[in-house]
């Protein structure tokens, strides 16, 4: 659904602190700090998930899954794919 990563930057997208994302989802901050703790997929309850993920759609993110096109238009940002280090591990981290 969401990653932890997509979570801290639709934040920084709309310029909005954790507690602020919070309010919007009307969740506690430490689920959302819990959330974007996540390196992967976020688990958790799923009502919280899905407040916030409407919170940000609703603020005016698009969310867009692997390999998703988007068909709103407008700016954006993506991660590219990237290949595999020497070791075979793929950091997206930079």
């Amino acid at each position: 659904m969401i990653t932890g990563p997509q979570m801290r930057a639709a934040r920084a997208l709309l310029v909005i602190d954790q507690k602020q994302l919070a309010g919007l989802a009307g969740v506690s901050v430490q689920t959302i700090q819990r959330m974007e703790a996540s390196a992967g997929t976020v688990r958790g309850v799923v009502d919280s998930l899905t407040k916030v993920v409407a919170a940000l759609e609703g603020a005016g993110v698009e969310l867009l899954n692997e390999g998703a096109v988007s068909t709103e238009g407008g700016r954006g940002v993506r991660l590219k794919p990237q290949a595999p280090d020497a070791r075979g591990i793929v950091n997206n981290q930079g």
